[in-house]
C-alpha cells in the first residue's frame, strides 16, 4: 500500500471536507438544507483552520 504524505493543511482540508458532508447529510431534512448546511460548515472551518493558524504564528512570532 502507497504511503500518503500530506501537509496538516492539506490533512486539515480533508477532514473540514469530510465532516462537514457528513454533518451536511445527516443533520438536515431536506436536499437544499443539507447543500446549504454542509457548505457553511465547510466555509466555517477552513475560516477557523486559517483563523486558528495565523493566531498560533502571531504567538509564536
Amino acid at each position: 500500500m502507497p504511503k500518503i504524505n500530506l501537509s496538516h493543511f492539506e490533512a486539515a482540508f480533508l477532514f473540514s471536507l469530510f465532516t462537514s458532508i457528513v454533518m451536511g447529510i445527516t443533520s438536515k431534512n431536506t436536499q437544499d438544507e443539507r447543500l446549504k448546511y454542509g457548505a457553511q460548515c465547510f466555509v466555517y472551518f477552513i475560516v477557523a483552520l486559517f483563523g486558528i493558524g495565523w493566531a498560533m504564528r502571531l504567538g509564536h512570532g
